[in-house]
């Protein structure tokens, strides 16, 4: 059994500097394609030279390159310019992080509004170039969804991380976006999300960590792909090689529409 950890930040320095063991861990647990998206400017240049990991006859690195929501109030127009020219370069590159966080940082009416912008210029930029998008959403799937009916956008993705209900997972997959189940599902407590995951068609779903990002008692990596997958087949009673193949299936699709 293979899986994709389809949302990971492999250039993050809490993976990077120590990614070859990561990586063979990962192995172990059957973990062998990784997306990574890039969050700023900043670390475009890191999430790019991932690309080296890959040979001739397997890629097993696809990136994402964009600004995170928490990040566009210092964005200016010449980081959208370089996004561009820079996507242009990487014609495989899916474009994100993007998206909108109207929790964290408990951002005001004015800056809703310049994520909201940012969210659009992306998804027009994604449509102009006919690449999928990451998507970040937290409390904020009705602007979600106004902004893709806004742009015309129809290139699909994933909604990231995804914790909100079964009702919100409509309205993404309505919006063209596969819905990203994550970590959040290794917490015993996050009832919604266990509601979505045997709720939702398995064509509609891909598995990723947000490595190395949410966990509370340590550095999340993606070998913890695995673990998620296990929760899946247990909450469907479903068999584990059929989330493996049904799973890679999808990131299948979106990788090769």
């Amino acid at each position: 059994m293979h899986f994709t950890d389809s949302h990971c930040h492999l250039a993050d320095p809490a993976l990077r500097d120590r990614l070859p063991d990561i990586l063979v861990q990962a192995a172990g647990q059957g973990v062998m394609r990784f997306i990574v998206p890039a969050t700023q400017r900043s670390d475009w240049a890191d999430v790019v030279r991932l690309l080296a990991m890959n040979t001739p006859s397997e890629q097993c690195v696809h990136i994402a390159l964009g600004i995170h929501p928490w990040f566009v109030e210092a964005a200016t127009p010449w980081d959208f310019a370089g996004l561009e020219r820079l996507l242009l370069q990487y014609p495989q590159a899916w474009v994100g992080e993007t998206g909108l966080d109207f929790l964290v940082n408990r951002p005001s009416e004015r800056q809703k509004q310049r994520q909201i912008d940012a969210f659009c210029r992306h998804l027009a930029l994604a449509q102009k170039l006919a690449r999928p998008v990451i998507v970040h959403n937290v409390k904020a799937t009705a602007a979600i969804a106004d902004a893709v009916q806004q742009t015309g956008f129809t290139q699909g993705g994933i909604a990231h991380a995804f914790s909100g209900s079964v009702e919100e997972a409509q309205i993404l997959l309505r919006c063209g976006f596969k819905i990203g189940i994550g970590s959040l599902l290794l917490n015993p407590k996050a009832k919604k999300v266990r509601q979505v995951v045997r709720y939702l068609d398995l064509d509609d779903m891909v598995l990723e960590t947000d490595s190395p990002f949410m966990l509370c008692d340590g550095v999340n990596t993606p070998e913890n792909v695995r673990r998620i997958a296990e929760i899946v087949a247990d909450l469907r009673a479903a068999d584990l090689a059929e989330i493996a193949f049904k799973t890679e299936k999808t990131v299948e699709k979106i990788l090769k529409p």
